[in-house]
């Protein structure tokens, strides 16, 4: 059993309920961003079809809507990215306290349960632990996100874009052709953007046994 400073023990308690409220606030804005783009997304939807040909106002609303649902979309998914890399750090300096936890008594592990096993002392991994990424392939880890999400919705978005766009020079097939491979672009190079994001992210130092 460990007999630190009582101060240590009240430093960390409110360190760890600053971190718990660090995590719920980022999980907050997570939420609400990708709400607030699929609210717009829908709105506009909802507004180009009531524009639908043939009507002449289809052309210039959809050159006007698609262009700036691309760019929200953009800012969304990448903002998400940066939370979600808050998140795993906000969790990694979580297991660090929880692991001083269980040390203060022998029988605090009966109560405290580790988060990763025998890997309790990687911080990272533990937090990794607590959001199912330990148990994922690590190709597959960024493809859930809320980030991968919105990236996927506005993939569609930019290729109807395109799609639109080609039709005005090439045959339909081609204009699809095109939408697709703008739509597989783009998701491709925000995956990896993302798993680069989440690999160089801050690494906290680990903590001797």
């Amino acid at each position: 059993m460990t007999n630190d400073d009582p101060a240590l023990m009240s430093a960390l308690t409110t360190e760890h309920f600053v971190l718990q409220t660090a995590i719920s606030t980022a999980s907050s804005e997570e939420s609400s961003r990708a709400t607030l783009y699929v609210k717009a997304l829908s709105s506009s939807l909802v507004a180009l079809g009531f524009a639908a040909p043939p009507s002449p106002a289809f052309v210039p609303l959809a050159a006007t809507v698609l262009p700036a649902l691309a760019v929200l979309g953009l800012f969304t998914s990448v903002r998400l990215v940066d939370t979600g890399v808050q998140n795993i750090l906000c969790r990694s300096a979580i297991a660090r306290i929880r692991l001083y936890y269980r040390r203060l008594s022998p029988r605090a592990s009966d109560y405290i349960v580790a988060w990763a096993g025998a890997a309790e002392n990687d911080a990272v991994t533990a937090a990794a632990a607590t959001m199912g990424i330990g148990r994922r392939r690590d190709w597959l880890i960024g493809l859930f996100t809320i980030a991968m999400m919105i990236a996927a919705i506005n993939s569609i978005v930019i290729g109807a874009g395109i799609t639109l766009l080609a039709t005005l020079a090439f045959p339909l097939g081609v204009a699809i052709a095109l939408g697709l491979l703008a739509a597989a672009v783009h998701l491709a190079l925000f995956y990896l953007y993302q798993r680069h994001r989440y690999r160089t992210r801050p690494q906290l130092p680990e903590i001797s046994p």
